[in-house]
């Protein structure tokens, strides 16, 4: 890419898709296309062909993506196949259409089987069965790396596909039910703080800036909060999470997973990832991660020391756990070129205090 190539990052006001734009930003990429979903719809596919028409973009990073955590992937399970499924198809066809010269999608690594050897190397997708809480958005997201894949193989397309471990940072989703686990732990882990310190006014703060369904903060008295909150396991003297604590989770700090997004952009093609020429093509997608985990139980423990909570945590059992292990060879993106430098120890309090600010804001 040179700095001036016209490029459209999809999804810039998403996690990824923000980290992205600063990434590009800050390297001195001068043309950046950006939408928001109220401007284009990635869903109309008539609208996403017109902008392609009349944006002519060179280059497209797919981060725009329906996403949650477990409690969402439960509930929602055709919004995550259909919305993904839907915005892949539009984004990637039209990018074909309009002859853009390389394209990035982004997936996610629980693609792999639930039952997939740690960690896992990209050779293992489509070896057994997925996880079933989440298989509607994986279902999509393999869609969405095979869409890449088979354009390169039938038309010499250049589109790259990376599936990033989970992800963390700012402009996260701290929503209590779509949240992913860490910002959604975060949140419940300040908001349970405030209640054990009975500090309302701070309640009422946050909730305004990031309200819950049915609860109309400018009336509700401190029960009705305290009750809300319960609901969500939130109680004055401890915090109740889903599962048993003992999942395994690997974490990557959002705006390293920018630069490597962008990394692969600069310096990768779908050539390099050809590993036979001489048998079936398949699975050229990259990981990327840090190769590291923790548990579930050992995370809440590290969010609990830097939220300075005196209260107790609870797991409750009845609850799923989801993927018990789903640990990633970082190995490929590594041969590339490319490493993580920031760990868990030190994303946590960036990405709490963050939060805090947020509510500020």
């Amino acid at each position: 890419m040179n700095l001036e190539d016209k490029i459209f990052v999809a999804g810039h006001r998403g996690l990824v898709g923000s980290a992205i734009k600063r990434c590009l930003e800050q390297k001195g990429y001068s043309n950046i296309v950006v939408r928001t979903h109220q401007e284009l719809d990635l869903l109309d596919a008539v609208a996403v062909d017109h902008f392609f028409d009349e944006e002519r973009p060179q280059y497209v990073f797919l981060a725009a993506a329906f996403v949650g955590g477990i409690m969402a992937n439960s509930k929602r399970r055709a919004d995550f196949i259909y919305r993904n499924l839907g915005i892949q198809q539009n984004v990637i066809g039209s990018s074909y259409k309009y002859k853009v010269k390389k394209l990035l999608f982004l997936g996610s690594t629980c693609i792999y089987p639930g039952n997939a050897p740690q960690p896992m190397k990209e050779d293992v997708l489509l070896t057994s069965e997925l996880e079933y809480t989440n298989e509607p958005y994986a279902i999509a997201k393999i869609a969405g790396l095979k869409m890449c894949e088979s354009f390169n193989l039938q038309y010499g397309t250049n589109y790259l596909a990376v599936m990033p471990t989970n992800l963390y940072g700012p402009n996260d989703n701290f929503d209590l039910v779509s949240g992913h686990v860490l910002p959604a732990m975060i949140r419940k882990m300040y908001l349970a703080k405030l209640l054990f310190e009975g500090d309302y006014e701070a309640l009422k703060r946050d909730l305004a800036k990031r309200p819950l369904p049915n609860l109309d903060i400018e009336v509700a008295s401190n029960h009705e909060i305290a009750e809300i909150l319960n609901s969500y396991g939130i109680f004055a003297d401890r915090l109740e999470l889903w599962g048993s604590g003992t999942p395994l989770r690997e974490f990557l700090w959002s705006e390293e997973m920018a630069d490597a997004s962008v990394y692969v952009m600069e310096h990768v093609d779908f050539k390099d990832l050809i590993k036979d020429k001489e048998r079936d093509i398949r699975n050229c997608h990259i990981n990327i991660g840090t190769g590291k985990e923790l548990t579930i139980a050992q995370l809440s423990e590290l969010v609990k020391k830097v939220a300075d909570y005196k209260g107790r945590i609870v797991f409750d059992k009845t609850r799923p756990d989801g993927t018990m292990r789903k640990l990633t060879d970082p190995g490929l993106i590594q041969s590339l070129g490319w490493h993580h430098k920031i760990e868990i120890e030190d994303g946590v309090p960036r990405l709490y205090n963050w939060y805090i600010d947020s509510i500020a804001d």
